[in-house]
């Protein structure tokens, strides 16, 4: 009889666990799923704000007419802004992209581990770093006492990108499968060839993805673009030695201006770069499911 009670308490005991565990476990869906509806309904908010107040201008004629003077009644276009800005994240990308992978190659597969560490932390502390401190940087070393110039603001973005596209080179890298490593070192070949013909093949899916989000973090960037490539610039410009007129620099003009169409023009501007941003984080997210998919067959 006494067995059979104590039997009983231990059930009685394992099922109040058991309701515990599955109470917290409710509780805690619950919390994410509310946390993920939060996060979605914060950007449909953005977005529906952003677009609500500039979708009203948005035309071929404002997509690639030239920008408007101040105070005219006229609309005018951000096509200027655009090609600015593609050729200063352009640049920034081309500077960037290399620098990371080789970086992250170093890191993950020639770096001792009393070198590894602080290079890694420095990537760490560079990836929270505010593009503030980036800009008054690249102002004193490249723009004070010379003229604001579309290289200086790429160089402000390639330092933002870089340790962003070092580090999601870090991850594709570790998803490389280790016996694709031993069997080429095995055949003979050097590390380098290895690295070369082996792993950068089946890590190309994942760089392309990094240096996707890399760049949609550095075309909404307005600190470093705003020390270093001028708030003068107007006109359609294609040489970088000059100062070039961009999406983010332009966006906050018109938002200090106190006339209401450089509000409206502020707004539509920031939909189309909104959209961009938007556009490329679909395609690196398309991307990344890509390459995880290759890497790990």
């Amino acid at each position: 009889m006494a067995a059979v009670e104590q039997a009983l308490t231990i059930d009685l005991r394992a099922g109040a666990r058991a309701r515990r565990r599955r109470l917290v476990n409710r509780i805690a869906e619950a919390i994410a799923i509310l946390a993920a509806a939060v996060a979605v309904a914060m950007l449909v908010w953005v977005v529906w704000s952003v677009a609500e107040r500039g979708a009203s201008l948005i035309s071929w004629s404002f997509l690639t007419g030239d920008l408007p003077i101040p105070f005219s009644p006229e609309v005018g276009g951000i096509g200027p802004l655009i090609v600015g800005s593609a050729i200063v994240v352009g640049i920034a990308t081309a500077i960037a992209l290399p620098v990371g992978v080789l970086i992250a190659l170093f890191l993950e597969e020639f770096a001792s581990n009393w070198l590894r560490v602080p290079i890694q932390l420095a990537i760490d502390l560079m990836t929270g770093l505010p593009s503030i401190i980036i800009a008054i940087f690249v102002f004193s070393a490249l723009v004070y006492g010379h003229a604001e110039n579309g290289v200086a603001g790429s160089l402000g973005l390639a330092i933002v990108m870089i340790p962003l596209i070092t580090r999601a080179t870090q991850e594709v890298l570790r998803l490389v499968p280790s016996d694709q490593r031993e069997g080429a070192l095995a055949l003979g070949a050097s590390r380098w060839r290895t690295v070369v013909g082996v792993i950068l093949p089946a890590s190309l899916g994942g760089i392309l993805t990094g240096t996707v989000l890399a760049v949609a973090r550095a075309v909404g960037e307005t600190a470093p673009l705003l020390f270093a490539t001028g708030i003068f610039g107007r006109t359609l410009q294609l040489n970088p030695t000059k100062a070039m007129p961009n999406m983010p620099v332009q966006i906050f003009i018109w938002s200090e201006s106190p006339d209401p169409l450089d509000h409206r023009r502020a707004w539509a501007t920031a939909l189309v770069l909104m959209t961009l941003v938007l556009v490329m984080s679909l395609v690196a997210r398309i991307a990344l499911n890509w390459s995880r998919r290759n890497t790990t067959r």
